[in-house]
């Protein structure tokens, strides 16, 4: 019978923060990836000023900065009636030395974390294994059976098991949980397009005709998101690509005519949006945290951060319980009664978004009035610093900042 202290499940960036942490203070930890690898395109690839603060915290600053990246510091609109591009939100008007979001590749990260947390001897990463089920013991969860890429089958027991798993988490299919599903107005499609010289930086936002698009400057090209109507995937790629390209050219023609490097609907990728959390994120051997506990939506871009707040959050009050055997219920809630109120109220500014900015702009619908009023806005937040920083904080930090357990021992002094 295989052991260890604590499980966690999936190798995102809230499971590899969390193991990584764990072992650090001497927890045996072992991370179940069901993937053999962390190739995936189009995932979130922000990092943001307060998961930069942690790799300093960490001892990884020097070598995070040494990855390919490319460093935002504002998020520009076209607000006002002739679209014109405003700042709403100047990461550099923030202290430094971490006032920007780094793009990086999300897979460079989790090398990075991984290789980091490979030093440690009490941590221990299982690539092609994929968590089944839950193994459950007079009311408590004891750990999870598992099947490897090869079909071998097994089980693995721990004092705690924590679902990093994301959006499709086996603890969403625990009903005692309490899945909580909001209305969401929209999708996403992903693509990319070159960049040239004379381009806007940072992340541009463009209004079409029903669709509203976020581009991210990657440097020699932008990752662009394209939001159409939930559920419009299939209708909107039936009326053709050719019909989307000229659509999409209308609303950034900025971009001249690098639409036709888009040959072919294969290059598009969906995004199923969805907004939810879990009323109880616990049970009796059990945490759900980031995306398993709460799937954010793709607004301010903050979801990976908010959940490598959450893996910080756990490991402040579980390391200790952890390794001296006293891990129970009071402190998984502790856990939820930290967080939750930073994921609930993100939510409610996102739900805000989707019904004020988002749904109108996809109904064909202007929600923004005649323009005069947001244009006077946005002049309003260029111009006064201390509200230039305000949506520049929340973008950086969100709602609550966490800070890792004790410095020396995360350095590994």
């Amino acid at each position: 019978m295989e052991r260890t202290t604590c499980c966690v499940v999936g190798g995102g960036p809230a499971g590899m923060v969390l193991g990584l942490l764990l072992a650090r203070a001497g927890v045996d930890v072992t991370v179940l990836e069901k993937h053999g690898d962390f190739l995936r395109d189009f995932r979130g690839d922000t990092v943001h000023p307060s998961t930069l603060a942690l790799l300093e915290d960490l001892g990884l600053a020097e070598r995070f900065a040494a990855l390919p990246q490319r460093h935002v510091h504002s998020v520009q609109l076209p607000i006002g009636v002739d679209g014109e591009l405003f700042t709403v939100g100047d990461l550099s008007a923030l202290p430094g030395p971490y006032n920007y979001v780094a793009m990086v590749p999300q897979w460079d990260l989790l090398n990075l974390l991984a290789d980091e947390a490979g030093k440690e001897p009490s941590f221990h990463l299982r690539m092609n294994t994929e968590a089944t089920s839950f193994i459950e013991e007079r009311g408590r969860i004891t750990g999870v059976r598992y099947r490897t890429a090869e079909g071998d089958a097994g089980e693995l027991r721990a004092a705690l098991t924590v679902a990093c798993d994301g959006r499709g988490s086996l603890a969403r299919q625990l009903p005692e949980l309490g899945l909580r599903e909001f209305t969401c107005p929209m999708d996403a499609w992903w693509f990319r397009l070159p960049r040239q010289e004379g381009d806007p930086r940072g992340l541009v936002g463009n209004v079409g005709d029903r669709f509203l698009t976020a581009m991210i400057d990657r440097g020699d090209y932008w990752q662009c998101a394209v939001l159409i109507p939930k559920g419009a995937d299939a209708t909107r790629r039936a009326g053709g690509l050719d019909r989307f390209l000229a659509a999409f050219a209308d609303a950034t023609p900025w971009m001249g005519d690098r639409e036709p490097e888009l040959r072919s609907w294969d290059e598009v990728k969906l995004l199923d949006v969805r907004l939810d959390r879990l009323r109880r994120w616990h049970r009796p051997g059990l945490l759900c945290i980031g995306d398993a506990a709460h799937a954010m939506s793709p607004v301010f871009g903050i979801g990976i951060n908010l959940a490598v707040e959450d893996a910080v959050a756990a490991a402040r009050h579980l390391a200790g319980p952890l390794r001296d055997g006293t891990v129970g219920l009071h402190a998984v809630r502790a856990v939820q009664r930290r967080r939750w109120p930073t994921a609930a109220g993100t939510q409610a500014l996102q739900r805000i978004a989707h019904a004020r900015v988002i749904a109108p702009l996809l109904e064909g619908r202007s929600p923004l009035g005649d323009g005069r009023k947001p244009l006077r806005l946005a002049e309003v937040l260029t111009k006064a610093p201390w509200l230039k920083r305000a949506p520049a904080y929340f973008l950086a930090y969100g709602a609550k900042r966490e800070r890792p357990p004790v410095a020396s021992l995360l350095r590994g002094d």
